[in-house]
């Protein structure tokens, strides 16, 4: 009798399900909730986020915050998938967790935002989406004419492609990727494609941010393990060298104690003082 192979079913199973893509949200600008890629790109941005020249607390970042933008339309926001601002405090004024960023509260735009293109959204992520007059602008428009945000760097995951645009003259204007890889050098720090395993995920192609020498940067608990590994191995060298020590006392010793052996041999008593 034929028996159906079970792994067939669930493969013929899985293809038939829908994504989140093909179901409908109650928000109608967006096409499904955020998958997990979009939560774990803008942590890996955000981990990795350290220019050398501005400390910690005067850097401000965030994904997925409500970003108002529009002092005459306070109800207008958009949400990058992740940006960050310069020369701000980390938190709010009173030491609270920002809620929401307010450009005109705030007195600072953020420095660089970041779009993660999703099918649906890439109309409006490259700004080539008509506007109703009626409705907001879209993130395009907000970032390049009313923000005037200097850089924006747009990556779409299921091509693998990676783009930057650069404010330049009132627009942006799109920069030339290298082995897609993009030095800001405002930051000294440089923003590329990285192809490898993060928060044991299956390998594939992340945005990372890397330092002057083109060494991709650590996340925090990458870091604390790489510093753990370095003590470690130090220790460990530490104790070889005082083994080493010790033997080389205790061949010395062997050596004095032979060579008083053969003096007393020949019948010559050597001085131990």
């Amino acid at each position: 009798m034929f028996q159906p192979d079970p792994e067939a079913i669930a493969a013929i199973a899985r293809e038939s399900l829908p994504t989140m893509y093909d179901l409908p949200s109650e928000d109608p600008e967006e096409p499904g909730l955020p998958d997990e890629f979009h939560l774990l790109q803008p942590r890996l941005l955000k981990d990795t986020f350290r220019p050398p020249h501005h400390p910690t607390e005067e850097i401000f970042t965030a994904s997925d915050l409500n970003l108002y933008y529009d002092k005459r339309h306070r109800f207008w926001y958009k949400r990058p998938d992740w940006f960050a601002v310069l020369n701000t405090t980390r938190m709010c004024r009173d030491g609270s967790l920002r809620l929401s960023y307010v450009t005109w509260q705030e007195g600072v735009n953020p420095f660089i935002v970041v779009e993660l293109l999703s099918p649906g959204t890439e109309d409006e992520d490259l700004g080539t989406k008509l506007r109703d007059v009626k409705q907001p602008p879209g993130k395009w428009e907000v970032y390049e004419r009313i923000l005037k945000i200097p850089y924006y760097a747009i990556f779409d995951r299921y091509e693998a492609k990676f783009q930057m645009f650069q404010w330049q003259n009132g627009r942006y204007i799109e920069a030339r990727i290298l082995d897609d890889r993009f030095w800001i050098p405002e930051i000294e720090l440089g923003l590329g494609v990285w192809r490898g395993r993060y928060d044991q995920t299956t390998e594939q192609r992340w945005l990372r941010w890397y330092d002057v020498n083109g060494n991709w940067l650590l996340p925090p608990d990458e870091l604390e393990r790489q510093r753990a590994d370095f003590e470690r191995q130090r220790a460990d060298f530490e104790q070889q060298q005082k083994e080493l020590e010790r033997q080389r006392a205790d061949s010395e010793r062997l050596k004095n104690e032979m060579l008083i052996a053969q003096l007393r041999a020949l019948g010559i008593e050597p001085d131990l003082t």
